[in-house]
């Protein structure tokens, strides 16, 4: 039988934890990390992140991390290393969050890939973000209409672009890595590259 290795109701400091294959793994309720190196060797599948704090801590993802919901824990001063793929950042307020912390302030974010990655409901001047080969649309929910007057390339406008105005307007940022998603819209980073540049509202 798998295990269940709970983190809850204390603060840890100082520590190195090693998430590691063959256990099943949760983060709170009320559990606070502070200046600890979290070293993520699972699929999201076996991590649960149930509510609590990360304040300066090194996130480290060992393998392409996929659709992990951080939206339930407060992440502050925290540096993430690794491949991010479809998480979640920041806070959204639904009918069964409304007890958990969730929010995202002065994290780092350059040294990881990003690839549709989502932000909601922070400020994200005070968010270091991955350059190229990644790139960012800020308020792309707000800015649907401009983006889509942009002639894109492959199959990014319709299945990206189009999209945004269905998204929830607390998504304050959207970050891509563009050979990847390139791949998958019949399309090259370099010929999204060249309909990105000179963009408003775009780090890459």
């Amino acid at each position: 039988m798998t295990p269940n290795i709970h983190y809850e109701n204390r603060e840890i400091e100082g520590e190195r934890l090693e998430l590691s294959k063959g256990g099943i793994y949760w983060l709170g309720p009320n559990v606070t990390l502070r200046r600890c190196t979290l070293v993520l060797g699972v699929a999201s599948r076996w991590l649960n992140l149930v509510s609590g704090q990360l304040i300066d801590c090194t996130i480290q993802a060992k393998g392409e991390l996929k659709n992990l919901r951080w939206t339930t824990m407060g992440l502050k001063g925290c540096r993430f290393t690794g491949r991010f793929t479809g998480n979640d950042f920041g806070f959204r307020e639904e009918h069964f969050d409304k007890w958990r912390l969730g929010g995202l302030e002065d994290c780092d974010f350059s040294g990881a890939r990003l690839d549709a990655c989502r932000f909601y409901g922070c400020d994200m001047r005070t968010v270091r973000l991955p350059r190229w080969p990644c790139f960012t649309l800020l308020e792309p929910r707000r800015r649907a209409a401009e983006l889509r007057c942009v002639e894109w390339p492959g199959r990014f406008g319709r299945v990206v672009i189009e999209d945004l105005v269905e998204q929830e307007e607390i998504m304050v940022a959207l970050a891509y890595h563009a050979p990847a998603i390139a791949e998958q819209l019949d399309t090259t980073a370099e010929e999204l590259r060249a309909a990105l540049e000179g963009l408003a509202g775009v780090i890459m």
